[in-house]
């Protein structure tokens, strides 16, 4: 069974940098692929970024491409969100989530296909 547990959220001002965490408390971590996504105040949870259960492919939104790693240590139970020149626009509540299926080929970006979600890190970017 899948338990995440998200970590690393704060306040940082804008062109500053943040790293997330989420670690997997169950035995089962490096069989799914891993995503983040983030929810803003009055918006609707959108898609951050993703990666394969081996961690060969990866995937991002736009509006944080360039900026924003995603990357995971299975030996660790580990993924991880590096935020970099982070923006006002990047507020929000950061969750960590594991895909519904194993050994997934490739990094799916749809919220449908992730079966097990945190609780969430609440980033604030001040300006």
């Amino acid at each position: 069974q899948v338990q995440l547990v998200e970590s690393g959220g704060g306040l940082v001002q804008a062109g500053g940098s943040l790293r997330l965490s989420c670690a997997d408390s169950g035995r089962t971590f490096s069989r799914y692929g891993m995503g983040w996504f983030r929810q803003a105040p009055g918006k609707e949870r959108e898609f951050v970024a993703a990666i394969s259960w081996s961690g060969g492919s990866t995937d991002y939104a736009d509006s944080v491409k360039g900026r924003f790693t995603i990357s995971r240590d299975n030996a660790k139970n580990t993924v991880y969100l590096q935020m970099n020149s982070l923006l006002p626009e990047d507020t929000a509540l950061y969750y960590c989530a594991a895909d519904r299926e194993t050994w997934r080929v490739g990094a799916t970006t749809r919220a449908a296909d992730f079966g097990s979600w945190g609780q969430g890190t609440r980033v604030t970017v001040s300006s």
